[in-house]
């Protein structure tokens, strides 16, 4: 069977951009089961309210959602269960020193498919307060009305 090419994108954490401001990504890999491969490539997974935390010197996932492969059998998983994240041991001390020390959080950003392996794109975030949100809708909605403009 021949390899996929390229990255293709699987879903992304919208709210993430909405409620953080993304200071630094990172890539790690995603320990899933047969079947969570196979609903994920049909779509679907919810990544809201979803974040990570560091336990015993490891990289967990929680709240992401894989919707159960509807020609499993016995063989489908929980759908919000805790799934580790597969990084480097050097990369995840430097990660829980920056979320202890900074007060930032561990975020997922995008799930996507790279080859034949799916990865999730992770974010160190550090919470908008509200106006902060309401100053980055307002310049949303001022570039929307430039290009509108300009299109006219």
């Amino acid at each position: 069977m021949a390899k996929e090419k390229g990255v293709r994108q699987i879903a992304q954490n919208r709210k993430a951009f909405h409620d953080y401001f993304v200071l630094d990504r990172f890539e790690a890999g995603i320990e899933l089961f047969g079947t969570e491969v196979k609903s994920i490539r049909g779509g679907k997974v919810n990544l809201k309210d979803s974040f990570c935390f560091v336990k015993n010197g490891e990289l967990f996932l929680r709240g992401m959602h894989i919707s159960p492969y509807e020609h499993g059998n016995i063989f489908n998983r929980d759908p919000v269960r805790v799934r580790r994240l597969l990084m480097h041991k050097r990369e995840i001390a430097k990660l829980q020193a920056r979320v202890m020390q900074d007060g930032v959080a561990l975020i997922p950003l995008s799930l996507y498919f790279k080859e034949s392996r799916v990865k999730v794109e992770l974010g160190l975030c550090k919470g908008k307060k509200l106006y902060d949100k309401r100053d980055s809708e307002a310049q949303r909605s001022a570039k929307r009305d430039i290009e509108r403009a300009l299109k006219a």
